[in-house]
């Protein structure tokens, strides 16, 4: 399932990228400090403004105590709040993700990525019901929005309102026919339902989308495989997992939303002996490109 980073992008948008940082050359005032509200905005902004920086460079630490400073400095800015929730919506820290975003919620109530991102993070916490709830608010203003359709598509499907939640997903298709991941999860649907052909039709359309998707062609293998066509399916599995073993891990694809069923099946799949040692390979090449340089001494 894609990580929405919308309202990062929508922060950058909407100004805090041009935010001017304040002026520091100030005279100074002889025994009192005067401390002047549109100011501290200013430099709430801009402090805001570091954070969504830090944060499109993945350095979510040093972002979130600059974020919530800002909301402090401009605590009546909905842009801070925003920012803050989704910093700790990166972080997993969904509680305060959800305060942060209920602050902004109130400042701006008609703004739909608050609530979009409101809905992600009640999704992430398990309480799905909630995360209909924001997702259905936030389309009542935006409703052609294809990541909320498929977020919204995601939570109907935890509460296995199953034709719902194929329904959401034809939506954010019909917005844009290469967002393979809403054509993925019809198939894993139909997968869990027993319709076999009908779930590698849908694979294979979202790998005619992209070929380098790692998840169908993952999901087209083990179906190949539960058939019989154990040669096929281990070919597809060990491309797939080529390209992102991550996709060998069980727990991993239940998080993406893989159902009973099929995770029955991929488990006979990562068992056999080919598959295993792929993961194994792939797994020493990541440890490999992200171990740090030794320098022999001379």
């Amino acid at each position: 399932m894609p990580s929405r980073k919308s309202w990062l992008s929508l922060l950058v948008i909407l100004g805090l990228g041009s935010v001017a940082p304040p002026a520091l050359g100030q005279a100074l005032v002889p025994h009192r400090l005067q401390l002047d509200s549109a100011q501290l905005e200013r430099q709430g902004l801009s402090l805001a403004q570091e954070a969504a920086q830090l944060a499109q460079f993945q350095q979510f630490e040093m972002a979130v105590p600059r974020a919530r400073l800002a909301t402090q400095l401009a605590p009546k800015n909905y842009m801070a709040w925003f920012l803050l929730g989704g910093l700790y919506l990166q972080t997993n820290k969904y509680n305060e993700s959800i305060a942060a975003l209920n602050k902004a919620q109130a400042l701006a109530p008609q703004n739909p990525s608050v609530l979009f991102a409101m809905g992600s993070a009640h999704f992430q916490k398990g309480n799905y019901k909630a995360a209909i709830d924001s997702l259905q608010a936030g389309l009542k203003l935006k409703p052609n929005d294809k990541e909320a359709l498929f977020d919204l598509g995601n939570s109907y499907y935890k509460v296995g309102q199953l034709p719902d939640a194929i329904a959401q997903y034809d939506k954010a298709i019909a917005l844009d026919k290469k967002f393979w991941p809403a054509i993925n999860n019809i198939g894993l649907i139909q997968y869990e339902q027993g319709n076999i052909d009908e779930a590698m039709e849908q694979w294979q359309a979202a790998l005619a989308v992209d070929k380098q998707a790692a998840e169908p062609q993952l999901a087209m293998a083990v179906a190949l495989y539960s058939q019989g066509e154990q040669s096929r399916g281990l070919q597809l599995g060990t491309a797939a997992l080529k390209i992102d073993s991550r996709y060998g891990d069980l727990e991993f694809l239940r998080q993406n939303l893989w159902g009973d069923r099929l995770l029955a099946d991929t488990k006979k799949l990562l068992a056999n002996p080919k598959i295993q040692a792929t993961i194994e390979e792939r797994q020493e090449q990541q440890q490999q490109e992200t171990s740090p340089i030794q320098i022999s001494p001379q």
